[in-house]
């Protein structure tokens, strides 16, 4: 029993040593550490906007169904699909503050609108600036093929790292070769918060029928960074 114990434990022993002999071997081969950063910026063709209509806010004291009603209608007739990009985000009763202060049932509703482009954003604020509906804000940019570019820009970063290893490598008459470590180091995407809203509110009372302005949004920024190891040949 205790010979094959002995033979268990030579076994052993030799497996860890050829295994953390070939471990050394590939480690201690000589490379070049490089990072490589790449960056995309996209022009959004998902702008969300929210708008708020509220009974109390409206100059003639239309319903909120009134409203809602005469926004639907404007809003299809600047091409806007509001079935499938017209979206209520939250409805508001005030029954308590009726019961206490003996005032008007008021109620709100907040909807979240799906818009392609600048100018159909520009449209929108004026359309319904018309119908008095004026609280609205950009919450949020995107972009319908996001997974796609993320993925671009991530090989063109680790593409980048190889160039700069063949570079450093050609410059002491050597070569750079088959990748032996690869990390992606986080990055997120940059949404900057967009000043559109206000520009549009100051553009839609100036605006007529025959122009619209066609507002830009700021590009959305996709950054990468890949850390590398290349064999020296």
């Amino acid at each position: 029993m205790m010979k094959k114990s002995l033979i268990l434990n030579i076994l052993l022993f030799v497996t860890l040593t050829i295994s953390a002999q070939t471990s050394k071997n590939f480690i201690d081969q000589p490379y070049i550490e490089v990072s490589g950063k790449a960056e995309l910026e996209i022009v959004p063709d998902m702008i969300y906007l929210k708008v708020v209509i509220d009974e109390k806010d409206s100059k003639t004291k239309a319903t909120l169904e009134q409203q809602e009603q005469k926004m639907m209608k404007a809003l299809a007739g600047i091409g806007v699909d509001t079935k499938k990009d017209v979206a209520v985000i939250d409805y508001t009763s005030k029954f308590q503050e009726h019961w206490i202060k003996r005032t008007n049932i008021n109620t709100s509703k907040q909807y979240e609108i799906l818009v392609h482009s600048g100018k159909m954003v520009a449209e929108i604020f004026i359309e319904l600036e018309k119908i008095d509906i004026s609280n609205i804000s950009v919450t949020k940019l995107d972009h319908t093929k996001i997974e796609e570019y993320r993925k671009e820009v991530k090989i063109l970063a680790i593409r980048a790292a190889k160039s700069k290893a063949e570079i450093l490598m050609e410059a002491i008459g050597q070569k750079a070769g088959k990748a032996l470590y690869i990390q992606e180091i986080s990055r997120n995407i940059y949404q900057p918060r967009t000043m559109a809203s206000n520009t549009i509110m100051k553009l839609s009372s100036a605006a007529s029928d025959q122009y619209i302005p066609d507002v830009e949004f700021q590009k959305l920024n996709l950054e990468a960074e890949i850390q590398a190891r290349f064999v020296i040949e």
